[in-house]
């Protein structure tokens, strides 16, 4: 038991755990914001189109409601406000990681660029045969 604690903490100790804690945190936030975003603004507008108070217009009724029995309804305004929340957030993230990966794009530039500048500054070295020439050299003048 006691190695299966210490695996644990090792486990969540982890950067990426952690990471992914922030994620999910994050995720949470920004799903209250994108459900305020469609029932606080494009559901009102999709009420004004339809020129209605609410969504209830894009409801279809099967059955109404009678004695004893509740009204069969298709909730399709809330339904299209789920794939207007799904479109938004999917939105958001496409925009997040493509912004991601062009820094992170832009990060490798510089780095290449950096490596390079430090070789062009470094003065050559010689060549193997330059090398062994200046040996003979050398050695013919101590002869």
């Amino acid at each position: 038991m006691k190695a299966f604690l210490e695996e644990f903490k090792k486990f969540i100790s982890r950067g990426n755990v952690m990471d992914m804690a922030v994620g999910v945190i994050v995720g949470g936030a920004f799903g209250a914001i994108t459900s305020s975003l469609v029932a606080d603004v494009v559901t009102p507008l999709l009420a004004a189109i339809f020129k209605s108070p609410n969504t209830d217009a894009l409801n279809i009724t099967l059955r109404a409601a009678s004695e004893g029995q509740d009204a069969i309804v298709l909730g399709l305004g809330t339904f299209v406000g789920a794939i207007i929340n799904f479109l938004v957030i999917a939105l958001v993230l496409f925009s997040v990681i493509k912004a991601m990966n062009k820094a992170s794009e832009m990060a490798k530039k510089l780095q290449k660029q950096k490596e390079e500048e430090a070789k062009a500054e470094e003065p050559p070295k010689p060549t193997t045969e330059e090398l062994l020439t200046a040996i003979l050299d050398e050695l013919k003048k101590k002869e």
